[in-house]
């Protein structure tokens, strides 16, 4: 199948985008992240390269604080004039976290999505919510994950996609998957996700141990009480000021890697 993918287009929101996942070597910069679907990429040229073939191209248009919309109308086109045999999906976290969100009318125009880019001849991979059950602030979405969750199986089935299956990954409720604020992923959790997506495009792991929960956290709480604290005062309190304003950490940003460019 690696010979299949020689081209790959990610689009979406923070998540895909890599917040709180630093970019190494040649690319590093204190405003550059990498993330799962970078990770994903540089998995894939890999196994082409070591299968002698040329190294893949990604480009990644995903933008902190989109919403499914806008990630649809915006990031999709434009990554299908790009000529991709792969492109992940991957949004509506940002739209969960608001009141009143309806997840069936999200599904209905992220189905719309997937039938446009498999008529354009690319796979698609999907991704589902985590589960915030274990996450302050967010776990009160837990029901609209879950029923949005259910249509992006459900749309795979019909349409002939790919899931990276997030609400699945159990590994992810260890609070060391998670950055400092409680809503992005952390390098290691990162890293999970790149697993779980290889695995849902029905590729093996390179890593084993993927899947294998990590020990139970030992804080006391006292410790977990100053924690929290200092969360809400650098984390929540900011992010509530930007809804309020009605301002995104998005605004005004564009994608890392605009461009399709070989992992060489």
């Amino acid at each position: 199948m690696i010979e299949n993918i020689s081209r790959y287009i990610a689009v979406g929101d923070s998540f895909t985008e890599g917040l709180w996942d630093p970019y190494p070597g040649p690319r590093s910069g204190p405003d550059v992240q990498r993330g799962w679907a970078d990770r994903l990429a540089e998995s894939l040229s890999s196994r082409r390269v070591a299968a002698g073939l040329p190294a893949l191209e990604y480009a990644n248009h995903a933008i902190r604080g989109r919403l499914l919309a806008p990630i649809l109308r915006d990031q999709v086109p434009l990554a299908l004039t790009q000529g991709p045999d792969l492109v992940s999906i991957v949004g509506g976290g940002n739209d969960i976290l608001r009141p009143g969100t309806d997840p069936d009318a999200l599904a209905r125009i992220l189905e719309d999505a997937v039938i446009t880019a498999r008529r354009a001849g690319a796979r698609v991979l999907l991704g589902t919510g985590m589960d915030p059950v274990d996450l302050p602030l967010v776990r009160s979405t837990r029901q609209k994950v879950a029923t949005l969750n259910a249509h992006i199986w459900s749309i795979a089935n019909r349409q002939g996609a790919a899931v990276l299956d997030l609400w699945g990954l159990r590994a992810l409720r260890h609070p060391s998957m998670w950055a400092g604020d409680k809503i992005h992923l952390s390098p290691q959790g990162h890293h999970r996700v790149a697993q779980a997506a290889l695995v849902g495009l029905g590729l093996a792991p390179d890593d084993p141990n993927w899947r294998t929960p990590l020990p139970a956290p030992n804080a006391s709480a006292v410790e977990r009480w100053r924690e929290n604290g200092q969360w809400f005062v650098n984390d929540v309190a900011p992010w509530m000021t930007r809804r309020l304003r009605r301002r995104s950490s998005g605004d005004e940003r564009t994608p890392k890697f605009p461009e399709p460019f070989r992992l060489d």
